[in-house]
């Protein structure tokens, strides 16, 4: 005899209908990616579109296994997309992204353009919504966020960049548009240091800096930490307790939100909590394009 109840039932067949999503993969030229439907997904209505960027050496399957957004992404209803770099003569996948990372070899990548054109490919077989279309990357990844945020701010609602920075050069960098900004970095990561430095003789800024350029493109107000530099945000599982304080910029435009998000003691690869997937997919979606 079943003796479950109706709530327990109900609930368990909600959750069955959350683990169930599609993955298609797609192919521009000789570069694979994969998209992941949420079950839900009819095409009646545009839904977000997230693309997620790997690090240096990584690839698009160790980026979701790394973010782990899609348990958010079967909740909410948005499509996830990751997609590989190209290897360089060192045979490392990368994103051709700022002048400081990581086109390291002589191996060229127009990456910008590849990525714009993955977007295109989405939107052709989906009904993608304009204005929510966002991207993710770690380090290098995070780098090729802010560089596809410069270039393509037409396209491109808001940006995570975990561990990355934007160009040093505040001049490279001339969006049509605000785009909202969230940094993510840890005052220990001993690669792409929390404070600046340099890669192979060229610069990248500090994660405050970065941060503060874009409330600067946008023309926003000054910055403040909330709850007086109070950690609020549990991001990183080897981090004991609270670990992250969170820092905003006022009166940024429609559109233009600017943050980041500090985590005490955060190595360069922070073991990512089940808060860090659900906080920044409330940041992504609460800003949309105008």
């Amino acid at each position: 005899m079943d003796t479950a109840s109706p709530v327990t039932t109900e609930a368990a067949a909600t959750e069955a209908a959350l683990a169930v999503a599609r993955i298609e993969s797609e192919v521009i030229g000789d570069r694979r990616f994969e998209i992941n439907v949420p079950a839900g997904y009819d095409g009646s209505k545009p839904v977000p579109l997230v693309v997620v960027l790997h690090g240096y050496t990584g690839s698009g399957s160790g980026a979701k296994a790394y973010f782990r957004l899609e348990a958010e992404a079967r909740k909410r209803g948005f499509l996830t997309v990751y997609p590989d770099g190209i290897p360089d003569s060192s045979g490392n996948q990368f994103w051709n992204a700022t002048d400081a990372c990581c086109q390291f070899t002589a191996t060229e990548s127009d990456d910008s353009a590849f990525l714009t054109r993955l977007i295109d490919r989405v939107e052709e077989k989906f009904t993608v919504d304009p204005k929510r279309v966002y991207f993710a990357g770690h380090s290098n990844g995070g780098f090729m966020s802010y560089r596809m945020a410069c270039e393509h701010a037409d396209r491109i609602a808001a940006i995570v960049s975990v561990a990355g920075a934007t160009f040093a050069d505040v001049s490279v960098c001339k969006p049509s548009q605000p785009v909202s900004v969230l940094q993510v970095h840890g005052t220990s990561d001993t690669v792409i240091s929390f404070t600046g430095g340099s890669i192979l003789n060229t610069s990248y800024p500090a994660a405050l800096t970065s941060v503060t350029t874009w409330a600067a493109y946008h023309g926003c107000g000054g910055s403040s930490e909330v709850g007086d530099g109070a950690k609020s945000l549990d991001l990183d599982d080897v981090v004991a307790g609270n670990d992250a304080s969170v820092t905003l910029f006022a009166d940024c435009p429609a559109g233009g939100a600017v943050a980041l998000w500090t985590i005490d003691g955060g190595s360069h690869q922070p073991v990512l909590t089940a808060e860090f997937a659900s906080s920044i997919m409330d940041f992504l979606l609460a800003h949309p394009k105008p």
